[in-house]
């Protein structure tokens, strides 16, 4: 029964890896418009520092790696953004003693949702930023469900994953918040493989929306795959090598 499946298993394999992009995703977006202190223009001649990301007591470990894709999705949508990344961030201020006040600041941020103004523009000065990206992580569930089996031969499953982030820009000078902006991301995707819906992937797409918003100075938008540069943002598998004769 298994060698009468196998062309099957290759002719959806095929098709999957023809498809314009690997997910179907869509990603919702409602931001601010910038404060009228503030024009996105700014960051081209000041310095933006990338604070490692929040995320809820439940979700707490997951957010891990948030902050490095935001600095480099900024990279590629806002080449002309001058971020300091999140590791030179945190260097900075390990480096000056500024450790302690750090997670004081990031503590009291959980409470209040804002950064306080005068540890703020201490740590800003310290580690050479005028503005600081605070990413936070609200939410994020990766779900499988079988689609199709054939004589109890799980064929395809559906694999989705719904991501919520939100993204607050922070005057460090003067601790006003200058522009926000919250996402919501659900990918899916059918495949004979085991693999989910990364969170990566998920969270790639989903800050590529938000700060196409910021460039753009929208409040409210809907991307999907037809967004051919935020696609191309989705990590694609490679090819596999054919073994050498």
């Amino acid at each position: 029964m298994r060698l009468d499946l196998a062309p099957l298993i290759v002719l959806l394999a095929c098709l999957t890896a023809c498809s314009s992009s690997i997910y179907g995703w869509t990603v919702r977006t409602n931001s601010t418009a910038p404060s009228g202190s503030f024009e996105p223009g700014m960051l081209k001649r000041e310095p933006v520092a990338v604070f490692e990301a929040q995320a809820l007591a439940g979700l707490r470990g997951t957010e891990l790696g948030l902050a490095q894709y935001l600095a480099e999705i900024v990279g590629k949508i806002a080449p002309d953004i001058k971020v300091i990344s999140p590791r030179e961030t945190i260097t900075r201020i390990n480096e000056r003693g500024l450790a302690s006040e750090y997670a004081r600041m990031r503590a009291d941020l959980e409470q209040s949702n804002i950064l306080e103004a005068a540890s703020l523009k201490k740590i800003g000065t310290t580690i050479g930023a005028r503005y600081v990206f605070q990413p936070r992580l609200g939410a994020f569930t990766q779900m499988m469900t079988e689609r199709w089996k054939f004589a109890d031969i799980r064929i395809v499953q559906t694999r989705s994953s719904i991501l919520r982030l939100s993204l607050q820009l922070w005057d460090a000078h003067t601790g006003e918040l200058v522009w926000a902006s919250v996402a919501e991301a659900i990918l899916s995707n059918e495949a004979v493989g085991q693999d989910p819906v990364f969170l990566e992937d998920a969270a790639k797409v989903t800050l590529g929306s938000m700060i196409t918003d910021f460039q753009r100075g929208k409040t409210a938008s809907t991307y999907t795959p037809l967004n051919e540069f935020l696609d191309s943002l989705i990590q694609k598998p490679e090819p596999e090598k054919k073994p050498e004769p």
